[in-house]
Parts: C-alpha cells; structure tokens; sequence
C-alpha cells in the first residue's frame, strides 16, 4: 500500500514537471513574433540582422535627410552619431516627426535600407524612448535637454 501512494505521488510529480516544460515551449513559440529588439544604427551597420527579421531602430532623424517621394512615402536617415541608416517608410508620418528629432522605427532591414512598418516620434519637446537616449550616450552625441 505504502508502494502505490509513492508511485502514485512520483507519477503526479512526472506529469506536473512535464505539463510545466510543455506550457514554457508554448509560451516562448508563441511570443517569439512579437518580441522586437532594438538597435541603434551602429549596431545595424555592425552586424546586419537577417532581412527577415524584424526589429526596431532608433535614433535622431538626420538634418537635410527628410525626402518626401511619390504618394506617401519618406525617405530619410537615422543616426546616433556613430552611423547612419537609411529608411524607407510608406504611410503617414507622425504630427512631431521632423529633422533633428528622435524617432523609433519597426520593420527589416533590405539591402542596407531600413523598411519601416511603424514609425514613433517624440510626443513633447524633452522626451525621447530611452533606447534612444541610450545609444546616443552610448557614441557620445547625447546632450541633456534644457530645462
């Protein structure tokens, strides 16, 4: 009697470590899509990802950089004073967007150009996403924003 309820108790144990492992793997596939890591321009042109891995940039929109082509698509660089990227973005540009600024971008880098899918600007004139201000102190370029 003592026998089964220790096999019983081993067989419980077995099942809930093996549910736990399966639950994790289901967990990691499914948010694998949805995790978007960012990278400064000198990192992109460091080690280039995969074109069809999709990510996000960040940095300060290069002055005189800004072209507005047929329809709705911009071209423009980004830069955190160590290299520039160049992106390519069809859509509606944020209200803020402009030269000078920060912006986030998601999408994939193709043949050395980044392809913007989504396109954020600064929302009021401190802020910027702290990634940004981190690659910016990162190559040194960063400068705190009067109060």
């Amino acid at each position: 009697m003592k026998n089964l309820k220790k096999q019983r108790r081993i067989q419980i144990l077995a099942l809930a470590a093996v549910s736990l492992v399966v639950a994790t793997v289901l967990i990691g596939y499914a948010m694998k899509d949805g995790i978007n890591y960012f990278r400064s321009p000198s990192q992109v042109t460091e080690a280039p990802p995969a074109p069809s891995e999709v990510f996000r940039i960040g940095g300060l929109v290069s002055e005189g950089s800004l072209v507005r082509g047929e329809g709705e698509t911009v071209r423009f660089s980004v830069t955190d004073g160590g290299a520039t990227v160049q992106v390519t973005y069809a859509g509606v540009l944020p209200d803020l967007f402009e030269e000078n600024q920060g912006m986030v971008g998601t999408g994939r880098l193709v043949d050395g150009v980044f392809e913007a899918s989504e396109i954020l600007a600064k929302h009021d004139e401190t802020y910027m996403p702290k990634e940004v201000v981190d690659a910016l102190k990162a190559q040194g370029v960063y400068q705190e924003p009067e109060s």
